[in-house]
């Protein structure tokens, strides 16, 4: 279910439940796709809404039996009825019980426990002590809810099933080794007249192999992390102590990792949900206030809650009015980044970042959300086109992950998805470190893969030869990549508008920003605070930039017209680029390839590069066109098509060609929030 708070909602979307009058201070609702809206009933309650933890294997309490001391009054001591039995090594297996097992107490056929727990408990610590795992396989329970039989196996039993969320994962993250083998060992028990649960059936013999001794303790059903540790990690993560020293530190109070009870992971896991579960103390409530309370001070503040069937937070995403004008001007093209996590949920942050006309990042709008699967990605984007009235990005820039590749061309139909390329070589210098990191020819090779063609037959060549140069045909990472060229090989991507990025690096850039401000004992409330510091940061240093640029003008290199029309135009770091591209031509050499009645085609080379680029030009519009595409992708003129214009002795730059979200006048324009209505306040001249 969806709270869409931040403007009407309209008849026809939301079938709602009636509503008492508890409930009405709620905000106005603001209708979601019919496609994102959930089966079951929508929840208007103003109460807190606590995050919910993923579902969570823990061991449970420990029961008593033969002495063995419980954690709570579950269970009664334990009783059996029948003499105790001995562990029957199966000579010739690789299974057999070493000679300091024999005396290990097994289970046998008779044996009788007050409850599931103490049955349970007996088997894991018989299997601990023989070395393998045990799980509870099978249960059957009567009418009332009790157990009727019930059976404990081997953590080796069954085969793996097909995992049906493989296309919610990363593409390019390893598949987890298989664990089940079918072994059959088991304990089964069943409900007796005298309420007692006898064992009926126990198999012995495995088909795998034992954990020797020093390995045990990693046995997952005798792992667990005990009250007193909990304690300890909480009061480490609440001071700011990192998981790594808190490890460390209980590690050495109790002689070593092998006597924790537990290993990294499961700490982890633990710190990770103690986060997640930090809403259900009340912060629920106080991150509704604080929407309202935005929205109160600004009309077309936007901001969007799901919540699941217990009311419940799973993603959040929010964007003030300011942030929805930079969509409206600059929203051509946006990276999207999930990789930071905020410290004291452990939850994705994924901000939707662009940049404007001073070439500065921008923020259109931040989630945090539950998990990062393809339902998550789908309600997070269409909750960002209807905040953004369902203009679609042009491009958008990700990493390498299927599911939000699956999000994005479900809800983003019109945009060009590009993969980051600093991710692209940072993975570069990992699976192919023996050559990335001793070959700067290697380098440079795979740059000109990247950056350099204009040719896709020529590139497939060049490509080619790079395999078989270095010896890399066979890898297997370069031949994932291949697939998924046209993604971010910059041949198959010149006519996309980038706005001169090429990565998510801006999204990684205001990470880093948010991770100087955040500590980990910081709230959701503090998280928000937070980023509207990073907001306010961002709007300076471009209130800087526009003052700069109305008191100041560019340095010209040459008193040309078309750079006094150019420096008019464009924002001083738009011009630099400009600049830089004209007085290329003075190096540039260029020849007539062809002309017809209307077109002219020229080939025009830069210096001393092989590589010719051929230029069309018509008169009767001043059109160019350049192999490069260089307007395409960056929206400026290249060198080579400046070089033809001077030629044909144009001194300005066309109308057609110059864009205006690169101009000084690029904000000028009413932008109209989700509701139809103009935002007020942040056009060029009352910034």
């Amino acid at each position: 279910m969806d709270f869409v708070l931040g403007g009407r909602i309209d008849g026809g979307h939301m079938q709602r439940p009636p509503i008492s009058p508890a409930h009405i201070s709620i905000p106005p609702l603001h209708p979601l796709p019919p496609s994102l809206i959930p089966p079951h009933s929508l929840s208007h309650s103003t109460d807190a809404a606590p995050i919910k933890s993923p579902p969570r294997t823990t061991a449970p309490t420990t029961p008593s039996f033969l002495g063995i001391q419980p954690d709570s009054d579950k269970c009664n001591v334990a009783q059996f009825v029948q003499e105790e039995a001995q562990v029957k090594p199966i000579d010739g297996s690789p299974n057999t019980p070493s000679k300091h097992n024999k005396d290990i107490k097994a289970p046998m056929i008779g044996m009788k426990f007050d409850c599931d727990d103490s049955a349970y408990e007996f088997y894991k610590q018989y299997a601990h002590r023989m070395g393998f795992s045990v799980r509870k396989q099978y249960v059957r329970r009567g009418s009332a809810g009790h157990i009727k039989r019930r059976t404990f196996c081997c953590s080796k039993q069954g085969e793996r099933a097909i995992d049906k969320r493989r296309e919610q994962v990363s593409f390019h993250h390893p598949h987890h080794p298989i664990s089940r083998i079918g072994c059959l060992a088991q304990m089964t028990c069943q409900l007796q007249k005298d309420g007692m649960l006898e064992v009926v059936s126990f198999y012995e013999q495995h088909n795998h192999e034992f954990a020797p001794s020093p390995m045990k303790h990693m046995l997952r059903s005798n792992r667990k992390i005990t009250p007193a540790q909990q304690a300890f990690a909480d009061d480490a993560e609440k001071s700011g102590v990192s998981i790594k020293q808190t490890i460390d530190l209980l590690s050495m109070q109790v002689g070593g990792y092998e006597n924790l009870g537990f290993l990294n992971i499961d700490y982890k896991n633990h710190v990770n949900s103690k986060r997640r579960e930090a809403l259900k103390r009340g912060d629920g409530r106080a991150v509704m206030d604080h929407f309202r309370k935005m929205q109160l001070e600004d009309p077309s503040y936007f901001y969007s809650i799901q919540l699941d069937d217990d009311n419940q937070i799973l993603n959040i995403f929010w964007a003030d009015s300011r942030s929805i004008v930079d969509y409206g001007h600059f929203g051509d093209v946006i990276c999207f980044d999930t990789t930071y996590r905020t410290n004291s949920y452990g939850r994705p942050f994924a901000p939707f970042i662009g940049v404007n006309h001073h070439k500065q990042s921008i923020i259109f709008g931040a989630a945090l959300l539950y998990d990062e699967t393809i339902m998550s990605f789908k309600w997070l984007f269409e909750t960002f086109l209807s905040a953004m009235s369902g203009k679609q990005p042009r491009t958008i820039f990700t990493d390498q992950s299927a599911a939000m590749a699956n999000a994005i061309e479900d809800v983003f139909p019109e945009s060009n998805h590009r993969l980051c390329v600093w991710h692209i070589y940072q993975n570069a210098a990992k699976r192919l470190h023996h050559i990335f990191n001793s070959s700067s020819q290697f380098r440079n090779d795979l740059s000109n893969c990247v950056y350099d063609f204009e040719d896709e037959n020529e590139w497939i060549v060049a490509w080619n030869n790079m395999l078989e140069t270095y010896d890399l045909i066979d890898n297997p990472w370069l031949r994932e990549m291949f697939d998924v060229k046209e993604k971010w090989c910059m041949v198959y991507g010149r006519h996309m508008f980038t706005a001169d990025m090429k990565s998510t690096q801006r999204s990684e850039s205001i990470n880093g920003v948010l991770k100087k401000y955040l500590k980990p004992k910081y709230g959701l409330l503090q998280f928000f605070g937070h980023y509207s510091r990073v907001l306010f940061d961002k709007r300076s240093q471009e209130l800087q930039a526009e003052f700069k640029m109305r008191q100041t003008t560019p340095v010209l290199l040459f008193d040309f017209e078309m750079l006094r029309h150019a420096a008019k135009l464009y924002t001083p770091e738009i011009f630099k680029m400009f600049q830089d591209e004209y007085v290329k031509i003075v190096d540039c050499t260029i020849y007539k390839a062809s002309k017809s009645d209307s077109m002219t085609e020229y080939r025009v080379k830069y210096r001393n590069k092989t590589q010719e680029h051929l230029v069309k030009y018509e008169a009767s519009t001043t059109t160019v066109q350049c192999s490069c595409m260089k307007f395409s992708f960056l929206g400026i003129l290249c060198s080579h098509a400046l070089k033809v214009l001077d030629k044909k002795n144009v001194k300005r730059i066309p109308a057609h060609y110059v864009l205006k979200r690169w101009t000084q006048d690029a904000k000028v324009g009413s932008i109209k929030d989700y509701r139809g209505i103009d935002i007020k306040g942040f056009a060029r001249n009352e910034n």
